[in-house]
């Protein structure tokens, strides 16, 4: 099996938002791209599709469906990725959900709680950990920086009781990118976790109006949505080895929301 001369981006959750726009710069920086989503018709359509809109750029690209919820669904697509590449340099965990209803925390069912739980903390451990015993195998390829990047949300920190268990879910995801970056850092493998704020994609759409209002008045202090390249051009900065002496870093990627203001 040849080893790809190019390096290997895999971005779960890939087929809308965030995870498409970070699949398109990691494209057009010369990266081999693997998209991932369910493997519902409409969902393995978007990517396809996705993968024939990247080789625009003059690299492959790879559709890996599967659920990163089930496990056993991770070396299936890791096995399929080498088997095509030799290779993966990045892992960008953006797959994610939302609060399956908001509302007062003290209602909050089990089953509600470990859905977040499951798909944004979870799923990215288990990945992750997959993933990251592959790079240790592979070593560094062509001086290619090696990455694992967690897209999180300012909640990881930020206090929403209408949405207790994501907060909570964010939080998991942001103590899993420290563990894991202090494990792998004498392995010169780079963690780092991107706290998206309020960001424009199809899982805002149904609070936009209410958004629209807040930023406004003034919750965003640079006073606009921010959008999926906004987070997509700090992953591709990630990935490429930009911050190489940081271990576990955190970047707000929000517009000031996080920050303490009155």
């Amino acid at each position: 099996m040849a080893i790809s001369s190019r390096p290997v981006a895999l971005v779960t959750g890939s087929t809308r938002g965030i995870g498409r726009q970070c699949a398109f710069w990691l494209a057009q920086a010369g990266f081999n791209v693997v998209i991932n989503g369910r493997r519902s018709p409409d969902s393995m359509a978007l990517q396809q599709q996705l993968v024939t809109e990247l080789s625009q750029f003059g690299v492959e690209a790879l559709a890996c469906p599967g659920d990163v919820v089930e496990h056993e669904q991770h070396e299936l697509m890791l096995d399929a990725i080498f088997d095509r590449w030799g290779r993966l340099d990045c892992l960008v965990n953006n797959a994610g959900t939302g609060a399956k209803q908001r509302g007062d925390m003290l209602e909050i069912t089990p089953e509600n709680y470990q859905y977040c739980m499951d798909v944004n903390a979870q799923a990215m451990f288990f990945l992750s950990q997959s993933v990251a015993k592959r790079m240790l195998q592979q070593g560094e390829l062509d001086n290619q920086h090696r990455s694992i990047i967690n897209i999180t949300s300012c909640s990881a920190s930020v206090l929403s009781i209408s949405r207790a268990e994501y907060c909570v879910s964010k939080a998991a995801a942001s103590m899993i990118t420290q563990l894991l970056a202090l494990r792998l850092a004498q392995e010169n493998i780079g963690v780092y976790e991107i706290r998206p704020g309020i960001i424009n994609t199809d899982m805002t759409k149904v609070v936009k109006p209410k958004y629209d209002q807040l930023i406004a008045d003034g919750l965003v202090p640079m006073k606009r949505w921010g959008e999926p390249q906004d987070i997509a051009q700090v992953v591709l900065s990630l990935a490429s080895g930009k911050l190489p002496f940081t271990v576990g870093q955190i970047i707000d990627v929000d517009g000031g929301l996080a920050k303490p203001h009155f």
